[in-house]
């Protein structure tokens, strides 16, 4: 399921340049050359701008900026209001439920940190404090992997990097279009500047020649480059080099077989139904991407079958000892209005949004209105009750009930739990398929989402609101005109049945928070969602050949006198080399969110002589704070479009919207828009990277020469995250788990004493070699060795735990308290040894026919172990400011991955999970080592 936004308007211009404040302060027309030597007079010249750096990004801290209040935050800290109960679980983590190998294990003196989500776009906090904004910290060294002894300053580094891959792109675009000029479509170019990197791929068919060669294009009066490109000429959809031929039906069963045991990988367990088998072998059988006649028409299918939705269960009212308390007195609801009080009061532990003050509001507004219509609340005597202050309701025994039935959910026996996941799975099965065209396709979400509050991403304005359940009447049915249509629910009727092929959804609704439109649509891994991915990636390689003359172009005209002109050609500098996203329209109740041609004065702020400061709500209302060094043009354009009298509330482009831009943009290449440059710069910074790669060592050593080439696209193309809140919490479990092996290698070398005390003096090592290792002392072994008493334990109950269940649903009789009691004497053993070595200071020699040699060759394994985890740690570190799976999953061409899978033998699932391996199923077997981006 998924919301649509393909219908959504594109940015709007503000009605005859009408600021928040009531003024109309509109940029000229054109721009006084008076205007521009006065600036530059102004404004002191610099060397060239680091090209698309970030100078800053990560978790925020108090610093001045310009000694200026913050203007545009407006997000206050959240300060709780409510009825003086705090909801927070004692363990949100569940973390006496877990295994105790399994818990959060933190250092004495350390505060436990508050678990948050580790997505990549978690908000930037903002703190105003007495006139200071909260500021990020510069990017440091480790971000990318570097040691941080060199003097060269990381920004630069990265500067020169991104400069010679840029002037690469320009000499490889005029190869590929010096090619097309010659006629050639069938051999490639050399690449310009390098002598190992030749492409033996040919092109596939060009659109035919543009008018002018390069960049010659006459600029019309008003300085506007118009390149015309004819519609039917394009073949943006197409590959830039000829798809490989289809495989002879031997080989193409050797590889799919081949590519089967890739995927089953050394520890992976693959449980398939026999529908899936079923769908995987069709989609063996037909390959689309190797189909040259797919995905170009309108027609989506021809013939479309499929069961509908599947509704969630209705609500079940709460026992009768159960109720809301209001001023501490229990009342009784209507259902609809008890359903609305579960909805809060099951889920008080998660404070981050029931002690949001907007959260509270707009829910209890719902809530008071939903009461107002289902006759209000009522005492135990039948007394009308006025709910008037959310502070005097107290949601504490609904929470209760909801989480005692959490826990005996979780408390179920393994065998009950596969039971009930079975009879829900065959429920369901009728939806998990369509018939598409005659071929299976696997359903991507088939159920409508239940009733509850909503949350929203960042700081949204309606968050705690109440999503309504959705009924039959609101849904309309997509399906094939001689296929049967599903049957509503008993009583029901489905709002309208269409028979759309153009679409590629089954289902369609309207939620009542936002007017959003939701779809079942296909699952990820189906032809559809393959070919939309296929598109994008393809788009993004066709721009390859006119990356250097729109660069030359938007160059040219930061110095255009047309205002319009120039603002446009600011607003792609900054979409291009900053990975800014252009911005949408959004209504008056929706988050202030904006992209860069809906930039307000108040989002940017500038310090000479070149550096400009982005602050705004971003997309899904997330905070974007990040500090960019500029061109000298480009600092003293801004500083021409904030220029008085403008103020707060007035749009920086105010000549410029969306609509405009990718208008401008489609002249250079049919269907080109701003968003395609993410896709481009990521994809294109991530091939040349690949390129010149020597990757070896062992598979983390190559897996980590990976990620470090991920790191450096995502810093790049500035794909960055703040440091999660647990960070320091994993970092130091990991850490344990290393100092964890190093002591048993210690534990280890003394039974090798222990066997042969000489050992220490002739062993070719030196003495030292036995010594307790420098990480580890002994208030941390002890702590240590009462950890892996524990864990014994653990073990021990569990698997006693686990035989009785398999005792009792074979119908024998379960073991006695007694038996576990005996098994448990193992842990008490273990304890005991523990107590004597830290004694005597001797380790007794364990294992059957316990020998040096055999001790040897276990110091080897454990080795290989702590320099594997070492690595998992140092690439975990390196990671935490930079979003991997941001750049991995949405802007790099999954084929390059697979390119470094084949060619450094590194198995596919070390980078895409099972998810990610079905939704780039067509990456995986379109190309080899040698395909290029």
């Amino acid at each position: 399921m998924s919301s649509s936004d393909d219908d959504v308007p594109l940015a709007r211009k503000q009605p005859n340049g009408i600021s928040q404040n009531g003024t109309s302060h509109k940029s000229g027309e054109t721009i006084p050359r008076s205007l521009d030597r006065q600036m530059d007079a102004a404004t002191k010249p610099v060397k060239h701008a680091a090209p698309g750096i970030s100078i800053r990004n990560g978790p925020v801290k108090d610093v001045d900026i310009d000694g200026q209040p913050e203007t545009n935050g407006k997000r206050k800290a959240r300060a709780s209001v409510s009825n003086g109960v705090s909801y927070k679980d004692g363990s949100e983590e569940e973390e006496d439920d877990k295994p105790l190998s399994k818990r959060r294990r933190v250092s004495k003196g350390k505060a436990k940190e508050p678990s948050l989500s580790d997505s990549d776009d978690a908000p930037l906090k903002s703190k105003i404090t007495g006139g200071k904004v909260a500021k990020p910290p510069k990017l440091q060294e480790t971000a990318i992997g570097e040691s941080g002894e060199s003097d060269v300053p990381l920004q630069e580094k990265l500067a020169k990097e991104k400069a010679m891959i840029e002037q690469r792109a320009a000499k490889e675009a005029k190869a590929i279009r010096k090619a097309d000029a010659e006629g050639s479509g069938k051999k490639r170019p050399k690449k310009a500047d390098s002598d190992d990197d030749d492409d033996d791929e040919p092109l596939v068919k060009k659109p035919k020649k543009l008018q002018g060669k390069g960049n010659s294009n006459p600029t019309p009066k008003g300085g506007k480059a118009v390149r015309k490109v004819k519609k039917e000429e394009s073949d943006d959809d197409e590959p830039l080099r000829k798809t490989p031929a289809a495989k002879k039906k031997g080989d193409a069963k050797a590889a799919s077989s081949r590519v089967k045991k890739e995927a089953k990988g050394k520890s992976v367990k693959k449980e398939e139904t026999e529908q899936d088998q079923e769908a995987e072998d069709e989609e063996e059988e037909y390959r689309w991407w190797e189909d040259p006649t797919k995905g170009d028409g309108t027609v989506k299918w021809r013939t479309l079958e499929h069961n509908g939705v599947v509704f969630p269960p209705p609500y079940e009212p709460l026992p009768e000892n159960v109720k809301l308390l209001y001023n501490g007195k229990p009342v009784n609801l209507h259902p609809d209005a008890e359903e609305v009080a579960t909805f809060f009061g099951s889920m008080l532990n998660s404070t981050h949004n029931v002690e949001n003050p907007t959260f509270q509001k707009n829910f209890f507004a719902d809530f008071q209105e939903i009461l107002k219509k289902t006759g209000g609340a009522r005492d135990k005597e039948g007394n009308k009750v006025q709910i008037k202050e959310f502070a005097k309701c107290d949601f504490k025994p609904i929470f209760e009930y909801f989480d005692a039935q959490r826990a005996e959910k979780k408390a179920l026996p393994s065998a009950e739990k596969k039971k009930m996941k079975a009879e829900k799975d065959a429920v369901e099965a009728p939806y998990m398929y369509c018939m598409w065209d005659g071929r299976k396709q696997k359903v991507g979400n088939f159920r409508v989402e239940p009733p509850g509050l909503f949350r929203g991403r960042g700081e949204h304005p309606k968050t705690g609101k109440v999503k309504s359940r959705v009924e039959p009447e609101q849904i309309t049915i997509n399906i094939g005109k001689g296929a049967k249509v599903p049957q509503a629910p008993e009583g029901h009727k489905w709002k309208e049945v269409k028979h759309d092929q153009e679409g590629t959804w089954l289902a369609m609704w309207q939620e009542n928070i936002n007017g959003a439109y939701k779809y079942v649509m296909l699952a990820a891994n189906s032809d559809i969602k393959g070919q939309s991915d296929y598109k994008k990636f393809e788009k993004a390689r066709e721009l390859k050949k006119h990356i250097d003359r729109i660069r030359e172009d938007y160059t040219r005209e930061l110095k255009d006198e047309v205002m319009a002109n120039r603002q446009r050609a600011t607003a792609v500098y900054l979409i291009d080399k900053f990975a800014l996203r252009a911005g949408n329209e959004k209504g008056e109740d929706e988050a202030d969110t904006v992209g860069c041609c809906s930039l307000k004065f108040e989002h940017v702020t500038l310090q000479p002589p070149n550096t400009v400061i982005f602050d705004f709500l971003g997309k899904d209302s997330i905070r974007f704070y990040e500090e960019f060094q500029v061109d000298t043009q480009v600092f003293k354009n801004l500083k021409i479009f904030k220029k008085d009298p403008k103020g707060d509330g007035d749009e920086i482009f105010d000549r410029l919207n969306t609509s405009t831009l990718n208008k401008h943009l489609s002249n250079y290449m049919p269907g080109l828009t701003a968003k395609v440059f993410r896709t481009y710069n990521a994809s294109y910074t991530m091939s040349n990277l690949l390129r010149d790669m020597k990757a070896t060592g062992t598979i983390p050593e190559k897996v980590k020469d990976y990620n470090d080439a991920n790191r450096k696209v995502a810093i790049l193309c500035n794909h960055k995250r703040t440091v999660t809140a647990g960070h320091g919490a994993q970092m130091e479990r990991l850490g344990d788990r290393i100092k964890g092996l190093k002591y048993q290698k210690w534990r280890i070398k003394q039974m090798m004493l222990a066997l042969d005390p000489k050992l220490r003096k002739k062993h070719t090592k030196g003495p030292g070699f036995f010594d307790l290792d420098e990480d580890l002392d002994q208030d941390w072994i002890k702590e240590h060795q009462t950890y892996l008493v524990e864990e014994q334990r653990q073990k021990i109950t569990k698997k006693f735990e686990k035989e009785n269940e398999k005792r009792k649903a074979d119908g024998e009789t379960a073991m006695k308290q007694k038996e576990l009691e005996e098994r448990l004497e193992v842990a008490d053993e273990l304890a005991q040894k523990f107590k004597k070595e830290n004694k005597t200071g001797k380790v007794e020699a364990e294992g059957k026919g316990p020998t040096v040699e055999k001790f040897e060759s276990q110091l080897e394994k454990l080795d290989q172990r702590i320099l594997t985890m070492s690595f998992q740690a140092q690439d975990k570190e390196n990671n935490k400011e930079v979003a991997l799976g941001t750049s991995k999953i949405n802007y790099i061409d999954p084929r390059l991955t697979v390119v470094f899978s084949k060619k450094f033998n590194v198995p596919i699932e070390r980078f895409f999970s099972k998810t990610l391996r079905e939704k780039f199923d067509w990456a995986i077997k379109s190309v080899d080592e040698d395909w290029e981006f």
